[in-house]
């Protein structure tokens, strides 16, 4: 059975039990704050397994996509040298939201295992939670399972519920006892059963995991049942394939089979054996599947993840021998493997392996950059036949220059290595990343209200509405007295609370007896909406408010919001299908968007996106909304944003043809009441992620006032007019840089002439010729070019040259090539650099340095001079 065949066998036998097939998420977990990546198949349920979120089913099956290489589950560096670790892998789940439980889910399990995919019943062996006696029960009992291959497991990892039978989601979040089913390779390999001393051998492999939900699990240890017990389970594809093929490895199924062989032929590699083919295979999936879901190499978060996952890849094809650019032309073997299941590798086919080229060639101008700087450390080191662990932590964490390649350059030149320096300044930036990290909040630890707010605010600006909950310093109150800051939870509201990018509503609530609440922000509050302000007067639970937002604040937002989504469609106009959001921000005064592209936007493109946006505008469509099922919106052509989470009903915005998304916001009624699109600013935030700044009606017109009037400011003092800046501008820059041209050969001739002056101060010391001299008022930019006419003309000899400008010093040592076994100028400037509280090195020939003691340098001078002294 192919694993394609696998998959589908498993999603058809959960539909003919009256599961509904949902498809896999995205990788990256929508909305929830614990998780770096999607690491299991019910991280999208997991708001249904909380009670917080309803599904139109109480029963599903997924073939989940899944990453663990970063967070708390992180397999990265055993990848390619196990048999079953992977960056990713395809997980098998069944889940049951409040119907059926252990026994309907310990029943399926095994009538897949044993009459759909017919693994004999003798292999299968079973572990529960100690105390978990029904399952224990129906496994011997039920299903007749014998005692003595179904194994009890406590508390075995030094902690209440820490078990290999207790799952959990995180340190918080749903959680509860579990049974596993052990598939038994025969007394052959070595390894003993679960809970044995040999465990750990390869023996028995863990194919299908049961946990049961029951409980919520909080910060201080506290376990609340869940509202209705429910089962999640997961079965890892790539595990059970192995077992049908009758292959020992996850590396010799099918799909890695044919991914390795693609990856022998790209880097010339002929051992299929090899380890570093199996870390390729495995990377070229969870690296495509990352873009493909819109993540793009960084230098933090989960771009940080899949760069450091693409530089393994290709540190290990270069171990293959493979010359130039590989990895990229892997997508598409991949792509024939699984594009049929997961179309979107097709669809985005072009987009990874650009994605994947443009990070190998950096990466590849990085090795060089960090050679030679590795370098120039080997040079300082004079003496010294260790590399500190600070300096190779630097070479990988700044330079992204790999420990083991340090170990091979320092090997070659006789140098060893600090490890456990390193070792020291890698845990140090490990925990500055946790303490830094949002993934890791506490899923519970929110402001919580089980109100319900019915939102009147896309048609009304002001509404009656009652007071339903009070919130002071997060604690529910009964009243308000004269100026508290708090939180107004009301029972309807024109007021927009923050979500979807839109920033919530201000305005007022006003009470019959004068009291008014300045509300200044409205954020959600689970369904509740929460107006944020001060009170003048008493308020109270049940009074009576005329809530009234301020809608001419409102009505610049809308304008910003529906040329938000404008500029959305005509950046994928533009630019390509490969631009998805990445984040946006509007408010009444400018819009933000984010977007994932992999280049500077040029400005051509830029006008063309503005002229995109203002046609429609001008033509002046119609803004329609919809209510409609979520998957007859996504069906329908509506793109969904980045970061949301929608209920299964969804409202579908639509602007003509041109634009159709999914959104919650508040927008104009015609496109023709945004007036005007102006983008202000386009930058870079990320690697692969750009960010355009761009205003609307009066704020436009302001923008291109203020435009208009620095142009004017500029033409009168070059003395012409607006249309005449540019050639004004040219010919300023031209007689400029004659002007400069013509300092910079003053400034050579000068110093030609100060270095024949110089030499003459040169001393003959054991027939060598020395020069130590501090230069008034030097340009420490112009040293080297005077270091090297000075060896030229000194022919052989040792030079120290130094000068002072703005309380610093500047060093520059220079020694002939005949002279380098006997005065290293790397060492020498490292020495005086330190003796001037400063930093500095190079190589044996030639060195500069800076520091800032200048009281010091007279010392340094006469110091140095003794050194090189005695060395001649």
């Amino acid at each position: 059975m192919t694993s394609a065949q696998l998959r589908r066998a498993f999603l058809d036998f959960f539909a003919s039990k009256g599961h509904q097939i949902v498809p896999s998420s995205s990788l990256i977990p929508g909305n929830d704050p614990t998780l770096l990546f999607t690491n299991a198949g019910m991280v999208q349920f997991k708001d249904v397994f909380l009670g917080q979120d309803k599904r139109p089913y109480s029963r599903a099956v997924t073939a989940q996509r899944c990453v663990r290489a970063g967070g708390k589950h992180n397999d990265l560096e055993n990848v390619g040298y196990t048999a079953r670790h992977h960056t990713f892998f395809e997980m098998l789940g069944n889940f049951s939201f409040g119907d059926y439980f252990k026994q309907d889910a310990i029943l399926f399990a095994w009538e897949f295992l044993t009459e759909v995919v017919k693994l004999p019943k003798e292999k299968l062996w079973i572990t529960v939670y100690a105390t978990d006696d029904e399952a224990f029960d129906i496994w011997t009992k039920e299903i007749g399972v014998p005692a003595e291959r179904a194994i009890r497991i406590g508390d075995n990892k030094g902690a209440p519920y820490a078990s290999d039978n207790f799952w959990a989601m995180g340190d918080t979040g749903p959680c509860g006892p579990c049974t596993e089913i052990f598939y038994d390779h025969g007394d052959h390999i070595w390894g003993g059963p679960p809970g044995s001393p040999e465990e750990d051998g390869d023996r028995f492999i863990e194919i299908w995991n049961n946990v049961f939900m029951q409980f919520n699990r909080h910060t201080d240890g506290r376990m609340d049942p869940l509202p209705k017990p429910s089962v999640d389970t997961g079965m890892g594809l790539e595990r059970i394939a192995a077992i049908l093929q009758n292959v020992h490895s996850n590396y010799e199924i099918d799909t890695f089979a044919a991914l390795i062989k693609a990856t022998a032929q790209v880097t010339g590699a002929t051992d299929l054996t090899d380890k570093s083919l199996r870390v390729v295979a495995d990377h070229i999936r969870s690296c495509s599947f990352l873009v493909a879901d819109g993540v793009m190499p960084s230098n933090e978060g989960r771009g940080y993840v899949l760069r450091r996952i693409i530089r393994r890849a290709v540190r290990h094809g270069n171990k293959l021998g493979a010359k130039g650019v590989f990895f990229s032309k892997l997508v598409g073997a991949l792509a024939e493997q699984m594009g049929e299941a997961y179309p979107e590798l097709v669809e985005k086919q072009a987009v990874i392996e650009k994605v994947l080229r443009l990070e190998e060639e950096q990466f590849g101008k990085t090795l060089e950059r960090g050679l030679v700087m590795l370098e120039d450390a080997l040079a300082a080191l004079g003496s010294d036949t260790v590399i500190p662990g600070e300096v190779a932590f630097k070479l990988y964490d700044t330079y992204g220059f790999p420990l083991d390649l340090t170990n091979d350059v320092a090997r070659e030149r006789g140098f060893t290595v600090d490890q456990s320096g390193f070792e020291a300044a890698m845990e140090a930036q490990r925990k500055r990343a946790q303490q830094a990290s949002n993934f890791g909040a506490d899923y519970n630890q929110a402001l919580s209200s089980v109100q319900c707010t019915d939102f009147k605010g896309y048609t009304e600006v002001k509404a009656q509405a009652k007071v339903v909950e009070i919130l002071l310093a997060g604690e529910q109150v009964q009243s308000l007295t004269e100026g508290a800051e708090a939180l107004v939870v009301l029972d309807q509201t024109p007021f927009y609370a923050e979500s979807g990018g839109q920033t919530g509503d201000t305005g007022r609530l006003t009470l019959a007896n004068g009291a008014v609440f300045e509300v200044t922000d409205t954020i959600k509050v689970g369904k509740a909406f929460a107006h944020k302000g001060t009170l003048t007067g008493t308020l109270a639970v049940g009074d009576v408010v005329e809530a009234a937002i301020d809608n001419a604040r409102r009505d610049a937002i809308r304008k910003n919001h529906s040329a938000t989504h404008l500029l959305h469609a005509a950046l994928r106009t533009v630019l390509g299908d490969h631009v998805t959001q990445k984040g946006s921000l509007v408010g009444p005064d400018r819009l933000r968007f984010d977007f994932s592209h992999f280049e500077a936007v040029k400005a051509d493109e830029i006008r063309r996106i503005e002229q995109l946006v203002n046609e429609q505008i001008q033509q002046n469509h119609e803004v329609l909304t919809r209510l409609m099922k979520i998957d007859d919106a996504k069906a329908a052509g509506a793109m969904a944003l980045f970061g949301e989470k929608y209920d299964d009903e969804v409202r579908v915005l639509s602007m003509g043809s041109f634009s159709i998304e999914l959104c919650g916001g508040t927008h104009v009624s015609r496109t023709g009441d945004i007036g005007l699109f102006k983008v202000v600013a386009e930058g870079g935030i990320a690697a692969g992620v750009r960010r355009i700044e761009a205003v609307t009606a009066t704020g436009a017109l302001a923008y291109l006032h203020q435009l208009e009037q620095q142009a004017q400011t500029v033409a009168a003092m070059l003395k012409g007019d607006v249309l005449s800046i540019a050639d004004k501008v040219a010919q300023a820059l031209d007689k400029s840089k004659a002007t400069e041209k013509e300092l910079e050969q003053a400034k050579a001739k000068l110093a030609s002439a100060a270095g024949a002056s110089l030499l003459d101060k040169a001393e003959l010391v054991n027939g060598v010729k020395v020069l130590i001299a501090e230069l008034l008022g030097a340009d420490p930019k112009g040293f080297r070019t005077l270091m090297d006419e000075l060896k030229v003309k000194i022919g052989s000899g040792v030079l120290l040259l130094a000068t002072v400008a703005d309380d610093k010093v500047s060093l520059i040592a220079g020694v002939t090539k005949d002279l380098t076994d006997k005065v290293n100028a790397g060492q020498l400037i490292g020495w005086a650099a330190a003796e001037l509280g400063g930093k500095g090195g190079g190589k044996p020939d030639l060195a500069q340095a800076g520091g800032t003691d200048v009281a010091a340098l007279p010392r340094v001078l006469a110091e140095a001079k003794a050194q090189i002294v005695a060395k001649l």
